[in-house]
Parts: C-alpha cells; sequence; structure tokens
C-alpha cells in the first residue's frame, strides 16, 4: 500500500519550492493536483500547480460524491475555493504520493484514506522571514494583492495554531530557515520509502 506525504504550512513558508525540489530528487513520487476558482497566478499553469474550475464545476464534483475535501475561503477578492478531488488518479497500490495543502485538507484527507496512508510533513519559518518572502512574491504579479496577502497571513496564525496541529496528531516540524536543510531533511522521510 503506498503513502500519501501531506506538505504544509503557513503561507510563504516555502512549500511550493520545497514541494519541486522533493518531486525533483525523488521522481518516483506521484502527485496529487488540486483544483481551484481562484484566478490563475503568473507562472502557474493548468494542470500543474492547481486545475483551474469554476464553482459550478466543483458543485458538480460534490453532487457526485467526487469531493475529498472542500474549503471556501471569503477572500477581498470574492470567495475561492480549493478541492482534493476523487478523480481516479490516486492509486496507492502502485505508489506513493506527495500532495501540498492545508491542515484542514490534510484532516479531511488523513480521515478519507487513513492515518496509516496520510503522513504530515509540515514545514515552518520564522513569521518575519515569511511576511518578507510573501511580500516579495506578490510584488512580481502584475497586479499584487496586498490586502489578500494579509488576510492569508493573519488566517494562517488561527489555522496552524499549536491547538489545531496536536489535535491533527502534528508532532514533527521541519523549519525551512535553510532551504537545503529543510530539504534534505524531508527527503530523508520520504526518499528513503521505497529506495
Amino acid at each position: 500500500m503506498g503513502k500519501i506525504f501531506y506538505l504544509m504550512g503557513k503561507s510563504a513558508s516555502g512549500k511550493d519550492t520545497i514541494y519541486k525540489r522533493i518531486l525533483k530528487e525523488c521522481p518516483q513520487l506521484k502527485t496529487v493536483v488540486l483544483y481551484t476558482t481562484r484566478p490563475m497566478r503568473e507562472g502557474e499553469t493548468e494542470g500543474v500547480e492547481y486545475y483551474f474550475t469554476t464553482p459550478e464545476q466543483l458543485r458538480a464534483y460534490e453532487k457526485a460524491g467526487k469531493i475529498i475535501e472542500l474549503r471556501t475561503y471569503q477572500t477581498v477578492y470574492g470567495p475561492w475555493s480549493y478541492a482534493t478531488v476523487d478523480d481516479g488518479r490516486i492509486d496507492l497500490e502502485n505508489g506513493d504520493y506527495l500532495v501540498i495543502g492545508t491542515l484542514e485538507s490534510y484532516e479531511k484527507m488523513r480521515d478519507y484514506y487513513g492515518a496509516d496512508v496520510v503522513e504530515p510533513i509540515y514545514v515552518t519559518v520564522d513569521d518575519g522571514l515569511r511576511l518578507e518572502r510573501a511580500l516579495a512574491r506578490e510584488r512580481q504579479q502584475q497586479e499584487p494583492k496586498y490586502a489578500e496577502l494579509c488576510r492569508r497571513f493573519l488566517a494562517d496564525e488561527e489555522d496552524f495554531s499549536e491547538e489545531n496541529r496536536k489535535r491533527c496528531g502534528i508532532v514533527r516540524e521541519y523549519r525551512n530557515e535553510d532551504l537545503d536543510t529543510c530539504v534534505k531533511e524531508i527527503l530523508d522521510t520520504v526518499c528513503s520509502r521505497r529506495q
């Protein structure tokens, strides 16, 4: 039986960069691409970071019983939804997966597949550094969304509170103060499984 390694952390903790590095170092890992109704950012590709979809299509998946987890955030630009869809692409008999998401989505996926299958990889970083990274990333956008950056930053404090992490059974943290060190620690956990 395969495993789902669930990478999560607050916004601008380096999850996307770590995710790409792990996939490069462990090409045997498969991925699960989430669905979202939020607009595509510059540099994103359909079917790579997300499947960009509509609220109507997500409702159709929900009606068909294919939603593993669905979250909707009331952003300053209106509601943005994110969902993991049981679209037939997850085959645990034939491999391990690397998934990126939130604590809430981790909890729902763990409940769906089982705690023995879904392993948390929680990335953390100093809040000051995280805010600097988020601001630098947002400045690169053609139309920076600073108000949304602030909303996400504050929401993450609550979403990833120590109490919530304990409730979800997350006991190990991977500190991303130095990217190479953090990636190596995660690779030691993830890539060693099937070698």
